[in-house]
């Protein structure tokens, strides 16, 4: 054990050597997964010493994952080739397996029409080089070949994939348009929200307004485009601005009128330039029945 990790918690350890998350490590630990020194550990909080020898017994992550195809999820095919599909996820659908979510997820519906994914990208969520939460809808990539994936991870990281989400938001936004730049990470308050914090990587969101409405409440439709993709960016800025997409129990933004019973939140319009073969695509997806009834009653 090196002396720089003397006297840290064993599930941070076994966190850092890894690379799974802090829950995902303590689990382990407790079901005696770690052994110190030849000897099971299964207390998560045990603190290690300088020359301990730490065994991580780590299961293969497909298996772990229930990464099995499963016909039944809805996978809505936008687009499709060797190396590329485009799907329109619906909201209520999780695109990959997590704590809390181990089948039934958008990776496990890809799996089954595509088995070949299983070994592009990460073991744990195979072809997925971006995400949406689980109550946004839209459009999202899904690589189908390790060209295709090595390619859209340089793409996004690169910024040269436009994303554009419509969104409702809370109050009445006075600019036409405007610009969200400040970073984004771990609350300190609550792990599982993101926040604006120093510490956080940087975050930038354009947006521009499309309609008004101010009965039963004062409402702002949106267009919102990532030029970053943070977790939960969109958001999270948002409400940062003391604008919350309507429906977000999360960050803020649930009213009583008009019911909103995820956020309104739908990812409308993907570009880019082919990942393998360099042809120019855009896709747009229209807005779900549902979000178009929370629109209807406004005025």
């Amino acid at each position: 054990m090196p002396a720089a990790l003397g006297g840290q918690r064993l599930d941070r350890v076994v966190a850092m050597v890894t690379g799974r998350s802090r829950t995902e490590a303590a689990a382990l630990v407790e079901r005696g997964a770690v052994a110190v020194g030849g000897r099971p550990v299964t207390t998560r909080s045990h603190r290690v010493a300088d020359g301990d020898v730490l065994e991580v017994d780590t299961p293969d992550p497909h298996a772990e994952a229930g990464l099995e195809g499963d016909p039944a999820v809805p996978v809505q095919i936008v687009y499709e080739d060797a190396h590329l599909l485009v799907v329109d996820k619906p909201a209520g659908l999780v695109v990959h397996p997590g704590a809390g979510q181990v089948t039934g997820t958008l990776v496990h519906g890809v799996l089954a029409r595509h088995p070949e994914v299983r070994d592009v990208g990460q073991p744990d969520r195979p072809g997925i080089v971006h995400r949406l939460d689980k109550g946004t809808s839209g459009l999202m990539l899904v690589a189908l070949s390790p060209e295709a994936y090595e390619g859209l991870v340089a793409m996004l990281s690169a910024r040269r994939v436009e994303r554009r989400y419509r969104a409702l938001v809370v109050g009445a936004l006075d600019a036409p348009t405007g610009v969200v730049d400040a970073p984004i990470g771990r609350s300190g308050r609550d792990r599982t929200r993101m926040a604006v914090t120093l510490a956080g990587k940087p975050a930038r969101t354009r947006y521009e307004v499309v309609d008004r409405f101010t009965e039963p409440i004062p409402v702002t439709e949106l267009r919102a485009t990532l030029e970053t993709g943070r977790t939960h960016q969109i958001r999270v800025h948002l409400a940062s601005i003391g604008h919350p997409v309507l429906g977000d129990a999360r960050y803020g933004g649930v009213r009583p009128a008009p019911p909103a019973h995820r956020p309104w939140l739908h990812a409308e319009h993907l570009a880019l330039d082919h990942p393998v073969t360099g042809e120019p695509l855009a896709f747009s997806s229209p807005l779900p029945d549902d979000l178009v009834g929370v629109r209807a009653q406004l005025a």
